[in-house]
């Protein structure tokens, strides 16, 4: 009689029966109940394939904006606080000027003899006798169909007058801001890099001392110095009388008469860039991914503009768009310095007036690019910043 032999595989396991699967070990007859936890999982979850990220989670792209936060209202909200700004300016710009001290009508009537009812006429003439509701909704209607009014000095219109003194104004702010901005930033970042350096303490102590000048005591001493003592450029205006602007003389003479009140704008406006833009890269010294590039094999010049520059100029971008409108602005005094023919010396004599509708156009129309330019500094900087696009 033979023992019956031991099998330690088949051991003490129940008998499945023939077509039984053990779920656990068969990966190739999964269970019912796995099978439709799967499926259900499935269909919870189910793959957009609209949705490249759904399918593979690892392709997100992190400076993406996340969903809802669309370029577009992003800009509709940036649009209705510059609109805001922009009705409160003309608020201002009409109530404001009429506090300045002075009557434009009675200004008038002391250059030359007028009876009183002349200056009533003139004053009837000019809507100064109406209530000032009155006043200002007729300024509005105004704004809003292009009519600025008329001058009480130059007897023309004032959008007229605008449009003729805006393109000297464009032409030595654009002139200056883009010189400022270029020379500005690349001493900024070369003192930066060249930290505690002679080159560094000279550029920045000359910019400080530029930054806290003012723009017209600059203008003088220059005027005296290059257009009084040594007589080598001129002294006023934007041509000399007789030339033709467009003749290769008169471009000559032009550029000529550009040149003091461009550096007069220049010399206080570049000192601030290069702080900024000296500050903003001297916080990204340390940073670890500078480090790793120069682990790459990267030269340090190449550092610098690759990586360095590019992130300190992110806060630097909107404080360039906020100056460059203020540079605009700041063109009145630099203008009544040199006799420039532009907006701010239109502006400067409408002062003196005082010419209320060319006073409130200046001022609605330096107003209105400074907040273009803030709305242009908001957009420019989400593109550049990914925190921004995810905020």
């Amino acid at each position: 009689m033979s023992t019956p032999t031991h099998d330690p595989q088949s051991g003490d396991r129940p008998d499945r029966g023939p077509g039984t699967a053990n779920p656990g070990t068969d990966p190739t007859n999964p269970s019912p109940a796995s099978a439709k936890g799967s499926a259900a999982t499935a269909d919870a979850n189910p793959a957009d394939p609209a949705n490249p990220a759904d399918a593979n989670p690892a392709t997100v792209d992190m400076d993406e904006p996340p969903a809802g936060g669309s370029f577009t209202r992003y800009f509709l909200r940036k649009l209705g606080g510059a609109a805001t700004s922009m009705v409160l300016v003309i608020v201002l710009g009409f109530f404001a000027f009429r506090m300045l001290p002075g009557d434009p009508v009675l200004k008038i009537a002391k250059e030359r003899p007028m009876s009183p009812a002349q200056i009533a006429e003139l004053r009837s003439q000019y809507g100064l006798d109406k209530p000032v509701i009155v006043q200002f909704w007729d300024y509005l209607v105004g704004i809003v169909t292009g009519d600025l009014g008329e001058s009480y000095v130059y007897r023309k219109s004032v959008s007229s007058l605008i449009g003729e003194y805006l393109g000297p104004t464009l032409l030595l702010t654009a002139t200056a801001a883009v010189i400022a901005i270029v020379l500005g930033l690349w001493l900024g970042q070369i003192s930066a890099w060249r930290r505690n350096t002679l080159f560094d303490k000279l550029a920045s102590s000359t910019s400080l001392i530029f930054w806290s000048v003012p723009t017209f005591w600059l203008g003088l001493i220059l005027l005296m110095i290059f257009g009084g003592t040594l007589q080598w450029l001129p002294t006023g205006g934007m041509i000399t009388p007789g030339l033709d602007p467009w003749s290769p003389a008169g471009i000559i003479d032009v550029i000529k008469h550009l040149i003091l009140p461009v550096v007069s704008l220049v010399a206080v406006v570049y000192a601030q860039f290069l702080m900024i833009m000296r500050a903003s890269l001297l916080e990204e010294m340390n940073e670890d991914y500078l480090t790793t590039a120069r682990a790459k094999g990267l030269t340090e010049d190449e550092v610098r503009r690759r990586h360095a520059v590019p992130n300190a100029l992110l806060p630097t971008v909107t404080v360039v768009f906020l100056h460059i409108g203020g540079l605009i602005a700041g063109a009145v005094t630099v203008e009544a310095v040199f006799s420039w023919p532009g907006l701010g010396k239109l502006t400067f004599e409408a002062i003196r007036g005082p010419d209320l509708p060319l006073l409130q156009g200046t001022f609605v129309v330096f107003s209105a690019i400074i907040i273009v330019m803030n709305l242009a500094a908001d957009v420019v900087y989400r593109f550049l910043d990914p925190r921004v696009r995810r905020a």
